[in-house]
């Protein structure tokens, strides 16, 4: 391949597109960053986030809420976090064979059965393959009318676990009808199912060489840039930063979102980032070996470039996608305090120490911390101990409280069925949420995944554990990617059942996990009425004329925390 010139009327017009199945809580920051990356170097680009897509959406709800359906109350737990896994693997099959085939409806009963522990019969399956077979119709439809539109010479699609079969479908369409566009793949989704090294991976290159020219792993700016500029090895389809031979990316020239192709009416926050990889390295996570060393970008760097979209989109609300904002959370909420505008900020948090004084939450507070998403994952001082979490009960309880009584949002995660997880460690877990139940904003919870490759501790349990493939080896033409667990204490069906005792204990202590804005709003006013300094609610947001700045008027609120420890009513001994 010819190196370009530098015109950018010479340059290829390049599309990056994000598809279904991803949130719409954000516009996709990846494509984003990466638009404003290429456009600084000459490359024409268009951005597209086809989950906005209405009747995309209509498709996907109508799949599961009939899933629903067939699924007993008892059984359904967290249910719009692990239906994903049925609706990826159910889709990936979907379009690997013949919706008729014998094999693929019996594939189809077992992925629900797996993961539900309930029996569909043949026709519930066909009724929900019918669902399938209307979404990717209303897909390829869209899909061909922006390529159509959009000329472009390159495809780049960001992936994720959720997104992967809808973005197979498009790569397909796009090699089937209009050959000449090189397609390129990126993203979340080499994480876990496509780790680097994983036999899945292996797998996938295979299967898909026809239609997607090349992938990019990890860091993708320098990599991608290199390969428009004809700059990597002809033939190699697979990159990773070790073909960058040593060059590194400075965050501080990265690319910047650039939103101006979406209608930002449709998300409920913009989304930032302040620093890549983790500075921790937990047993179960992959950011670490994904990204590698930790790296973060000057503070008022950071709070410039939040100021800067609040005044070009007027948005306050900000999604920080930092692995964890500990590192850098101090020094941006002081920065942002003291900025001519209220930006309000929802991130990643992990319960340290800094986070159990009220004089710290109270300053973040000041300079817009709106909420926390802590990750728990257990009430066991021995589970947290075998995750590497490095924190303790006692830390966990004054961060959580800490953080609510100064009134910013608490969603809480937790994993259930770690391995090596007892009945006892679970019930810990459910008291801890007990006790801590008027300061948890939100308890979200997910079955524990293992991955061959890609986690932290994979090697780990693999030598302590057999390992199990969860569908059928002759499923794998079906399902390109395979599904292992731990053959070890709890089971599968017993993690599921711990999923579910989760939600109902949640539910009679009044703690919600709120999906739709009608269980936001009442998430919200919850929270309102347990603590006076609260933030507000997300709907009070909606209205863009009007600017809200009640966290530059809080600082007087310190001494009420004071007088209220004295009083011992807070006392968290």
């Amino acid at each position: 391949m010819e190196k370009q010139a530098d015109s950018c009327t010479e340059k290829e017009n390049i599309l990056l597109v994000v598809l279904p199945l991803w949130g719409t809580q954000i516009p996709p920051l990846g494509i984003s960053c990466l638009k404003d990356f290429l456009l600084r170097h000459g490359y024409p680009v268009k951005t597209v986030d086809a989950n906005i897509r209405g009747e995309l959406k209509d498709g996907f709800n109508h799949y599961l809420e009939t899933l629903k359906n067939y699924i007993p109350d008892e059984k359904r737990g967290n249910f719009y976090n692990i239906s994903h896994e049925v609706v990826h693997n159910h889709m990936m099959a979907h379009i690997n064979t013949d919706s008729k085939n014998r094999a693929y409806i019996d594939l189809a009963r077992e992925i629900i059965r797996k993961t539900f522990f309930t029996r569909l019969d043949d026709a519930q399956v066909r009724e929900l393959n019918d669902i399938l077979d209307a979404y990717y119709q209303k897909l390829e439809t869209y899909f061909l009318q922006v390529l159509e539109q959009e000329k472009a010479a390159v495809l780049g699609i960001s992936v994720y676990s959720s997104s992967l079969p809808s973005s197979l479908f498009a790569f397909r369409l796009t090699r089937e009808r209009f050959p000449h566009i090189r397609t390129v793949m990126g993203g979340g989704v080499f994480t876990n199912q496509l780790a680097p090294g994983s036999v899945n991976l292996e797998f996938f290159l295979e299967k898909t060489r026809n239609y997607i020219d090349a992938l990019f792993i990890g860091e993708g700016e320098l990599l991608f840039l290199k390969y428009l500029n004809g700059e990597l090895p002809a033939g190699q389809r697979v990159f990773t930063r070790e073909d960058l031979k040593g060059e590194t990316i400075d965050l501080s020239s990265t690319g910047r979102p650039d939103y101006r192709d979406y209608n930002l009416e449709y998300y409920q926050h913009l989304a930032a980032y302040g620093s890549r990889s983790c500075p921790i390295g937990c047993t179960f996570c992959s950011e670490i070996l994904l990204w590698g060393k930790y790296r973060k970008r000057h503070v008022n760097e950071i709070a410039g470039e939040l100021i800067r979209l609040n005044r070009a989109h007027d948005s306050q609300l900000f999604l920080m996608c930092d692995s964890l904002l500990n590192p850098i959370i101090k020094d941006l909420t002081h920065a942002l305090s003291l900025a001519d505008v209220s930006i309000y900020l929802d991130g990643y948090l992990r319960a340290d120490k800094p986070v159990c004084s009220r004089e710290n939450t109270f300053a973040w507070r000041r300079g817009g911390f709106y909420r926390a998403r802590l990750g728990l994952e257990s009430g066991s001082p021995r589970i947290l101990e075998m995750m590497e979490k490095k924190i303790t009960i006692p830390q966990v309880i004054e961060a959580v409280s800490s953080l609510a009584f100064a009134g910013i949002k608490t969603t809480t995660y937790w994993i259930m069925g770690y391995p090596g997880e007892t009945e006892e460690d679970f019930l810990q877990t459910l008291d801890l949420i007990e006790r801590l139940k008027d300061d948890i904003y939100e308890a979200d919870c997910n079955p524990f995944h293992y991955y061959l490759t890609g986690q932290v501790g994979s090697n780990e349990w693999a030598e302590k554990n057999k390992i199990r493939l969860l569908y059928p080896e002759e499923a794998k033409d079906m399902l390109l990617t395979q599904t292992w667990h731990l053959d070890c204490e709890p089971s599968r069906e017993v993690i599921y059942q711990r999923v579910n005792r989760f939600v109902r204990h949640c539910s009679r202590l009044g703690i919600p996990n709120p999906y739709s804005m009608y269980d936001i709003y009442r998430a919200d006013e919850r929270w309102k009425k347990l603590h006076q300094n609260a933030v507000p609610g997300l709907v009070d947001f909606e209205d863009k004329t009007t600017a809200i700045n009640e966290n530059k008027h809080i600082k007087s609120l310190i001494s009420i925390q004071d007088s209220v420890s004295d009083s011992g009513d807070f006392d968290l001994d």
